[in-house]
């Protein structure tokens, strides 16, 4: 018996140090109430149970664009230092003065996949990826069909799209095929799953729009963005005391839209297309459970930025360059139907929509302003985090986090130093914390600041306190974050000395990361 014993404790400890597995999962556009777990009423399961079994950040930061953010997922840099400068959509041109999560976890004897997007101008199989599937580069997309200026690839061969092809579907096909590869290696495994829904234009498959046709032209913006606010306060994602930002500017009384039937169609699409990546987060996850791996895997999922405000608030017969004529753009010379309304519903292959300001706003409850803005609903994400037995199941955590912690965090728990050296580049030391301590729990010494340079505007946060400026060139505006996180009550009058401070920080940060 003691014989056994001691078995069974040196066992222990070898199961438990044995390097995790890491799926990273990034929606594109979606807004911080869109899942069920953060009070939406979009049907999430699959991503609300990563959330029931593992953890919530409250407080998670983005760089308000999705390349932007990119270039910091990858490299544990702010973008500015990777040749990004915050303000644009693409990837940097390079990245010759850091190195991307994937080539240090490969050259550690991970084995490494990705599928979705990925923006860099090198092959992904270049940048540290065993496998890869998605397309190279992101100028106008379509769900349904190919365009020239987004060319699919399987590992470093052209995929060309076969009948009744939907783009979240394949990426979820691929998703699961490759993790079904991984399962079988004997290593561990990284899986970067990079959707671009739900970024417009709102296409979506019939099956996953029709359950909430009905849902949103019974109850218009007003009803779902009260109801997400109120299940936010029970379920203590927020404070009962913030105040619910204001509705946007040009948002009209739900009661008083011409256009119910339209408006419920953008909405029932955009949460289609949400659907449609659940569906394959629950795919993935099935695979690992299936195979034993899901307990040593460590799952995160965010979203690149807030919610995007594409799309106006009127029936429009423009929109997004498109006009009726054109049909060089697809390459089946399929015509693309500019704009939208209640005589083009967005959904099908020739529309090209976004679903505007009104359900933006309700994307982003209960906080302030888009996509590409530095206030809080530009750039606050989602993120949940699950490790069973190391990550204690159904926690909230509201310590901050950024953008920049996810590759120091997949460094530590896969217990590999950050190179100083990498083939010919010395790589700039990584601004990322890793957020190891928060998953275990514990209090974790946090960044001394944070700053944003998004296309719309600058912010800066320096614990509970933030500036952000309405646009360049405009005074800063002052919040506390603890007390007023939906930026309601400007304080900067009342302390222009912490102003001024925040702001000779912030342009010392510009200085120092080279932005341009």
């Amino acid at each position: 018996m003691k014989t056994l014993a001691l078995l069974i404790a040196l066992a222990i400890p070898a199961v438990a140090q044995a390097r995790p597995n890491i799926v990273l999962i990034m929606a594109d556009d979606m807004g911080w109430s869109d899942l069920g777990c953060y009070g939406g009423e979009i049907r999430t399961p699959n991503i609300d149970s990563l959330a029931k079994g593992g953890m919530r950040f409250t407080r998670f930061y983005n760089n308000a664009v999705c390349g932007a953010t990119r270039a910091s997922l990858l490299t544990g840099l702010y973008c500015q230092q990777t040749g990004h400068s915050g303000r644009a959509w693409n990837q940097p041109k390079n990245y010759n003065k850091c190195v991307l999560i994937s080539e240090v976890l490969q050259a550690d004897g991970y084995h490494t996949a990705m599928v979705g997007k990925w923006q860099g101008r090198d092959p992904a199989l270049d940048r540290g990826f065993n496998r890869f599937f998605g397309p190279m580069c992101q100028g106008k997309i379509s769900y349904w069909h190919e365009v020239k200026a987004n060319p699919f690839y399987l590992d470093r061969k052209r995929w060309r799209f076969p009948e009744g092809f939907f783009m979240t579907d394949a990426f979820n096909d691929h998703a699961e095929l490759f993790t079904k590869q991984a399962v079988q290696q004997d290593k561990p495994f990284f899986l970067y799953l990079a959707y671009i829904a739900p970024h417009w234009p709102l296409h979506a498959p019939e099956k996953y729009i029709a359950p909430y046709r009905e849902r949103y032209l019974k109850h218009g913006w007003d009803h779902w963005r009260t109801n997400r606010f109120a299940k936010q306060r029970a379920e203590g994602l927020i404070p009962k005391d913030w105040k619910l930002s204001p509705r946007a500017p040009g948002v009209r009384d739900w009661k008083d839209d011409k256009f119910k039937k339209w408006q419920a169609e953008r909405m029932a699409v955009y949460a289609a297309q949400i659907s449609a990546i659940d569906h394959g987060v629950g795919r993935v996850l099935k695979v690992l459970k299936d195979s034993g791996k899901l307990d040593n895997t460590l799952v995160f999922f965010l979203s690149d930025n807030g919610a995007a405000r594409d799309g106006g608030v009127v029936p429009s017969k423009s929109g997004f360059g498109f006009s009726n004529k054109k049909t060089n753009w697809r390459l089946d010379g399929g015509q693309i139907r500019g704009g939208s309304g209640p005589g083009n519903m967005p959904g099908p292959s020739g529309t090209f929509a976004g679903y505007g300001h009104a359900w933006a706003n309700v994307s982003g409850t209960p906080f302030n302003n888009f996509k590409a803005s530095a206030y809080e609903g530009g750039i606050r994400t989602p993120l949940i985090a699950q490790w069973p037995g190391s990550i204690k199941a159904g926690t909230l955590t509201r310590q901050p986090g950024h953008i920049i912690d996810i590759m120091a965090t997949c460094l530590d728990v896969a217990g590999i130093d950050y190179p100083q050296q990498f083939g010919k580049r010395n790589p700039l030391p990584m601004e990322g914390k890793p957020l190891t301590p928060i998953l275990q729990g514990k209090q974790r010494q946090p960044h001394e600041h944070l700053a944003f340079d998004a296309p719309r505007n600058q912010s800066l946060i320096a614990g509970d306190w933030k500036i952000v400026n309405a646009a360049r060139g405009k005074p800063w505006e002052l919040y506390n974050l603890k007390n007023d996180a939906t930026e309601t009550t400007n304080l900067a009058a009342k302390h222009p000395e912490r102003v001024a401070a925040m702001a000779k920080t912030y342009t010392q940060w510009t200085k120092r990361v080279n932005r341009k």
